[in-house]
């Protein structure tokens, strides 16, 4: 059985770092563009589209670092626990839209910071599995503070990614652990911090993750 891959903690932190800012330069970006576009005295009819583009990003910019700092952050001093609430209402934010919905049927109940950061970065994996979009339904496996989760998802030409697997092993296959790749690693960090092991399977048209 191989040995999961190590990071020193100044890389995983790097590469951590890159992941969110990944996440939030398109919407900060969208804000500039309409910044500018106001500055240059555009037509009313330009400015009304330019001030929805900047609502609308910011939005977007705002319920992404809400997710992060729940999923990557500390998101509470050592020990602290997580509103299971708390992790609904960021992932909706993050993930929810028109082709994408979250059926949701976790008790709200208080968990230990890490297994929430969990189940924040199975959501994420769940969420590579179905890239048109489609359903991701959350449930629990077990109950208390041993509470773990199955997310499944269904969508159009769902499918596990090939290399995920491996890095929530912890196995890079040889490859250097990216900044695209550090998210599923981070996801099977997690994990195993908590006594778990994350498993994905494809059942008919639909991918489940388990984490027991």
């Amino acid at each position: 059985m191989p040995v999961p891959v190590t990071l020193e903690g100044l890389d995983l932190a790097a590469l951590l770092c890159s992941r969110v800012c990944h996440d939030l330069i398109n919407p900060v970006g969208a804000v500039i563009n309409g910044i500018e576009v106001i500055e240059d005295d555009a037509d009313e009819q330009t400015r009304t589209f330019a001030l929805e583009l900047i609502k609308k990003s910011a939005t977007t910019a705002s319920a992404r670092l809400q997710f992060c700092r729940i999923a990557f952050g500390a998101a509470g001093s050592a020990g602290a626990s997580i509103d299971t609430g708390d992790a609904e209402n960021v992932a909706r934010g993050m993930m929810e839209d028109d082709k994408t919905k979250i059926a949701w049927k976790l008790p709200r109940v208080l968990l230990a910071k890490n297994r929430v950061k969990l189940l924040l970065n199975m959501l994420l994996l769940a969420a590579g599995t179905i890239p048109r979009g489609g359903t991701i339904t959350v449930e629990p496996i077990g109950e208390g503070d041993a509470l773990s989760f199955r997310i499944a998802t269904a969508g159009l030409n769902a499918r596990i990614p090939p290399a995920v697997p491996g890095l929530i092993a912890g196995d890079n296959g040889g490859a250097p652990i990216d900044g695209h790749a550090i998210q599923p690693f981070y996801a099977g960090l997690l994990a195993r911090s908590v006594g778990l092991t994350i498993t994905l399977a494809q059942e008919g048209e639909t991918i489940v993750l388990t984490a027991k």
